[in-house]
């Protein structure tokens, strides 16, 4: 705490979006390059100008329930037995590594009070259904062997616990690439794509922006975003992909109010908060309201009418028994309508459904006349 509160008092008596690059600095753009570093014509930035964020999907048909099918796809609800890994993984959250037989290596979330157990699967399973890159994340019932009693957990006589609920996490497959040495992406480094046959449209980019804001993506530091490389091949150098993807990496702090701390209880599934934020500022033209987090490199974006006519066409094809088996598969039920509050009971997906239509409907409704945008 002592480091941070140096950065915040120098953030504030600047009245700019520094922060210290100890804790991840913000990303502006100045003359066509990124913090200094990052340029069109760098390896990086090469690689980022060709980058795809949005693919087709059939909309309607897409399964909330069960989400991205595969072998390695679980049930709603299944029960997973594990044996524990004593790995270190990075983040706040309650999480563990599990080995489902000899060579399955899989991520834990767990905890009745722990948000993102059920913000991953709500958000992950929207933008997939959307046609944006995501991870797969299944809900379900995990009984672990050789579990430290400090993990929490229901212990049973078998000397295994259960923990419940629990989501276990499949990475979208391909090539995890660091172009230029640098993992993740800021959101700056949307505004390097030029468009060309193979990269993504302002359209699509502005549209992944507003779809951030929609669900409350307050997490935006770089680590929480990551390229992939989707080459029939493997390419020798990052620098070489030529189907890169950027993709949100870690979405479970969504569904909530943006916060400056990232605070679990306020800025992940709390429908209190997330049904009375306004989608947009209280700004001129179009502009989403997702102030930076104090690590984050998303703030407040500009948002042209031509990305939130392409994200208002998608929401619009979702249908009523989609958004409810949305809510209904990740078990927003146990979760509080006020995680940050004393006792507001729990909310039924009813109304979780409800404060999702009426944000889609701020958002088909708003027309931005007035685009002040003039990036490509």
């Amino acid at each position: 705490m002592r480091r941070l509160l140096p950065c915040a008092l120098i953030a504030l008596a600047l009245s700019s979006s520094l922060a210290c690059a100890t804790v991840g600095a913000t990303v502006s753009t100045i003359g066509g390059r990124l913090d200094g570093d990052t340029d069109v014509t760098s390896p990086r930035g090469v690689v980022i100008t060709r980058s795809q964020v949005w693919t087709r999907t059939n909309v309607p048909t897409m399964n909330m329930r069960l989400g991205p099918r595969g072998s390695e796809a679980f049930a709603p609800g299944e029960t997973v037995t594990c044996t524990y890994l004593d790995k270190e993984l990075s983040g706040r959250s309650p999480k563990f590594a599990c080995a489902i037989g000899k060579d399955d290596e899989v991520k834990v979330k767990y905890g009745t009070d722990n948000g993102e157990v059920y913000g991953e699967v709500v958000a992950s399973r929207l933008l997939w259904a959307l046609g944006f890159p995501a991870d797969g994340m299944y809900p379900v019932r995990v009984i672990c062997k050789d579990c430290p009693a400090d993990l929490g957990g229901t212990p049973r006589p078998d000397g295994t616990t259960l923990f419940n609920p629990a989501v276990i996490e499949r990475k979208m497959t391909g090539r995890e690439i660091e172009p230029g040495g640098k993992p993740g992406w800021e959101w700056s480094e949307l505004d390097l794509l030029r468009p060309n046959a193979s990269a993504a449209t302002r359209a699509q980019r502005d549209a992944l922006k507003l779809l951030a804001v929609f669900i409350q993506h307050t997490d935006s530091k770089a680590q929480q975003q990551r390229m992939l490389c989707f080459d029939a091949g493997t390419p020798k150098e990052p620098e070489d992909c030529r189907r890169p993807v950027m993709m949100i990496n870690d979405l479970g702090l969504t569904f909530g109010r943006a916060t400056t701390f990232n605070n679990n209880a306020r800025g992940s599934v709390n429908l209190t908060d997330w049904s009375t934020t306004q989608l947009w500022a209280d700004k001129p033209g179009c502009v989403g309201n997702l102030p930076r987090s104090f690590t984050g490199t998303l703030d407040n974006p500009e948002i042209s009418e031509a990305g939130r006519a392409f994200l208002a066409s998608l929401l619009r094809q979702l249908t009523d028994r989609q958004i409810r088996d949305l809510f209904d598969t990740a078990r927003v039920t146990l979760r509080p309508r006020t995680p940050s509050g004393d006792s507001s009971g729990f909310p039924s997906a009813t109304e979780w459904v409800d404060a999702f239509k009426a944000k889609r409907t701020q958002l088909i409704n708003r027309r931005c006349t007035n685009d002040v945008l003039t990036r490509n």
